[in-house]
C-alpha cells in the first residue's frame, strides 16, 4: 500500500471530512485521500459533497502550494458507488439524481480541471469507471506500475457514464480508448503511461517519493505563473489559432500584472544581467 500520509508529523490537517482526508506538509505539498477502503474508495454522493469543500480549504490555504490526488488503502477509486451513487438516487427521483450529477461533477472536472494551484493525481492501485474523469482532470499523474485500469461499464450494461469518454478522447488515442471502453478489460499503470494516460509509471515502493519530489518541485516554482501556463495551455486547446493568439497573449500580460515577485522581470535580471542561471536548466532564483 502506499499512502502519501505517512511523510511525517510536520503534515497538520487542512480540516475533517467523513470520506476524505486532507493534511498539507512542511513543503507545501496538500495530499488529499478518497478515504473509503472498505469499497476502494468508490465515490458516493456524501464522497463528491466532501471534495467540493476540501478543494475550497486547499485553494483558500496560502500553506498548500500543490494538491496530490490519491485513494487510502489498495486503490485510488473504484469510481461511482454503484449503490449509493445510482439505485439509491435513482430511487429519490429526477431531482436528486440532477443534483447528484451536478455535485459530482463539480468537483471532478469543473473545479479540478482548473484549480488554481498545480494538481497531481497518484495512482496507488484501481482506477475505475468514474475514477477517469478526476485523474485526467488533475494536471499531472504518477502510477505505480501495477495499478489496474479499468473501463467496466460496457460489463454491467452501460456505456461509461458522465464525462468519462470525454475525460479519455483529452488523453489517449481513439484506437486504445475504445478498445479499452468496447472490451471492458484492464491495463495496468506501465500500459497507462504508454498510452499517455499518466505521465509516468513507476515500482510501487517508488510511487510515494517520486509524487512527492515532484510536487516539492512545483512548489518551488512562480505559483501566478505555474497557473497562467496551465490554464492557457487548456483552454487553448479548444480555440482557432487566431482566438488562442489574443487570449494567450491576454494571459500573459495577466500573470505579469498579477505577479507580486514580478518573476518576468527579476528571470531576466538573473539571466541576462547577473549571468547566475540559465532557463533551459531550471528555474530562477526566488526571494
Amino acid at each position: 500500500m502506499t499512502s502519501m500520509h505517512e511523510t511525517g508529523p510536520e503534515s497538520q490537517p487542512l480540516g475533517e471530512w467523513t470520506t476524505v482526508l486532507a493534511d498539507v506538509d512542511s513543503s507545501g505539498v496538500a495530499v488529499v485521500t478518497l478515504n473509503r477502503p472498505e469499497k476502494r474508495n468508490a465515490m458516493n454522493p456524501r464522497l463528491n459533497e466532501e471534495m467540493a469543500d476540501v478543494l475550497d480549504a486547499v485553494e483558500s490555504d496560502e500553506r498548500a502550494r500543490v494538491l496530490v490526488l490519491t485513494g487510502a488503502g489498495d486503490a485510488f477509486s473504484a469510481g461511482m458507488d454503484l449503490k449509493e451513487y445510482f439505485r439509491e438516487v435513482d430511487a429519490a427521483g429526477p431531482v436528486a439524481r440532477v443534483r447528484s450529477r451536478r455535485t459530482s461533477n463539480e468537483w471532478q472536472y469543473r473545479r479540478l480541471m482548473f484549480f488554481p494551484k498545480p494538481t497531481v493525481a497518484m495512482v496507488n492501485g484501481w482506477c475505475f469507471g468514474g475514477a477517469f474523469t478526476p485523474l485526467v482532470a488533475c494536471d499531472l499523474a504518477i502510477a505505480a506500475e501495477d495499478a489496474v485500469f479499468g473501463l467496466s461499464e460496457v460489463n454491467w450494461g452501460i456505456p461509461p457514464g458522465s464525462v468519462v469518454s470525454r475525460a479519455l478522447a483529452e488523453t489517449i488515442p481513439a484506437r486504445d480508448a475504445l478498445f479499452y471502453i468496447m472490451t471492458g478489460t484492464t491495463f495496468t499503470g506501465t500500459e497507462a503511461a504508454a498510452m499517455r494516460l499518466v505521465n509516468e509509471a513507476v515500482p510501487r515502493e517508488r510511487l510515494r517519493e517520486r509524487t512527492h519530489d515532484l510536487a516539492v518541485r512545483l512548489a518551488g516554482m512562480n505559483p501566478v505563473v505555474l497557473d497562467a501556463a496551465k490554464t492557457g495551455f487548456k483552454r487553448a486547446r479548444s480555440m482557432d489559432w487566431e482566438v488562442a493568439e489574443e487570449y494567450l497573449y491576454a494571459k500573459l500580460d495577466q500573470s505579469i500584472a498579477n505577479d507580486p515577485e514580478h518573476g518576468r522581470d527579476e528571470g531576466m535580471r538573473q539571466f541576462l544581467d547577473d549571468k547566475s542561471f540559465r532557463p533551459g536548466l531550471g528555474a530562477y532564483r526566488r526571494g
